[in-house]
């Protein structure tokens, strides 16, 4: 194989990712200087009103192929993603050419390998958690995807568990894990730079922080029942929900008219990345009651940012935190309760600390890089 050319689909990141939006940004970023290094190509193809944000230099280009409007962008990835590649992107001459959809879907007529990335089973096994138009279309994806796909990514062992036990893949899966950027995250930083993005939040210390989107799979209102709890004992601490509203969220809303908590909940909606670590760092504990997730990467990023993390046992987060974490059963309010106080009261916190830089120093975006690009020159050849 003379060179490779790796065709990245970018097009369904939103301007303000999260989740498989936030991994494929993390992706696209760790694989330049790699592609670059070996002389291979990375076209990223994003929508047509959203190249400059995927113009990384290297031996990278952005396609702005992609429309803009969503309904119009899915007919794209289904139907016009393929024919798009073959007229605006040929790869070099000799070179071979590997098609990476990162979020489930699987472009109609690709003729070079797909390799595609399957973060969770949710849209299979709790479909009430989801929106039911995207529990029809994920599911028909993910049956696709194990139907076609040359090669099917997964980012932990539970999801490669459950999706080749429900769909049983033609083709191999591998398990590639998700990274974090040490330079961004980290336990040490200026205090008086952290200072000032916790003020212009209008977030005070201490505080619990929850990251990420509002929706049901989070639990939220269990957490919210805990800390009102926690409230009658703990005066002075506030409760910071950061993440944009999902769907369905009249039991949120039904936890949050609790009187004895009111003013003591602050949501601060979308939070930009830069505003992340601040966050996490200065936060007394981070806490991340989440039913199930593919990953869990805000529970890595506050374990490198040296954050006490709380979060679910029998979790893909208690799996990859180990000792480093307390836990507590999924929707026990009371047992959250218990791990909060036993993180707020630091026993055995530096312990915790010191395992949980370790877990997430094994985790690097450079590395998970390194293993897709293996992946792409495995069913390349």
């Amino acid at each position: 194989m003379s060179g490779l050319q790796v065709a990245l689909d970018v097009s369904a990141v939103p301007r303000r990712p999260v989740g498989a939006g936030r991994y494929t940004l993390a992706l696209a970023r760790a694989l330049v200087p790699l592609v670059t290094a070996a002389s291979d190509e990375l076209v990223l193809v994003c929508r047509r009103d959203d190249t400059t944000r995927w113009r990384f230099g290297g031996r990278s280009r952005a396609l702005g192929a992609a429309p803009a409007q969503r309904l119009a962008r899915l007919v794209f990835g289904e139907i016009g993603l393929v024919p798009a590649l073959s007229l605006l992107a040929r790869p070099p001459a000799g070179a071979a050419r590997v098609l990476h959809a990162p979020h489930y879907s699987v472009p109609l007529g690709a003729r070079t390998p797909v390799v595609v990335t399957v973060h969770d089973m949710t849209f299979h096994d709790h479909p009430e958690w989801h929106e039911p138009a995207k529990v029809a279309y994920f599911r028909r994806a993910l049956r696709r995807a194990a139907a076609v796909a040359d090669l099917v990514v997964c980012v932990s062992d539970a999801t490669a568990r459950r999706f080749c036990a429900v769909y049983a893949p033609r083709a191999p899966v591998v398990v590639i894990p998700h990274g974090v950027d040490h330079d961004v995250f980290a336990p040490e930083a200026d205090a008086a730079a952290d200072a000032a993005v916790l003020e212009s939040l209008e977030v005070r210390p201490p505080y619990l922080l929850h990251l990420g989107t509002l929706e049901p799979r989070k639990d939220v209102p269990t957490l919210i029942r805990a800390f009102a709890a926690l409230a009658r004992a703990h005066d002075d601490l506030s409760l910071v929900l950061a993440g944009r509203e999902g769907w369905a969220p009249a039991a949120l809303e039904e936890a949050l008219a609790r009187p004895e908590i009111a003013g003591r909940i602050r949501r601060l909606g979308y939070v930009e990345d830069a505003a992340l670590p601040p966050l996490l760092r200065r936060a007394a504990a981070v806490v991340y009651p989440s039913l199930e997730e593919g990953f869990g990467l805000p529970a890595l990023e506050a374990l490198a940012c040296g954050a006490p993390l709380v979060t679910t046992a029998g979790s893909v987060m208690a799996e990859t935190a180990g000792a480093a974490a307390l836990l507590a059963p999924p929707s026990d309010p009371e047992a959250l309760r218990v791990a909060i106080e036993t993180a707020l009261a630091g026993d055995r916190g530096a312990e915790r600390r010191a395992l949980g830089l370790a877990v997430a120093g094994r985790h690097r975006w450079e590395l998970a890089a390194a293993a897709h690009l293996e992946a792409y020159r495995r069913v390349a050849r």
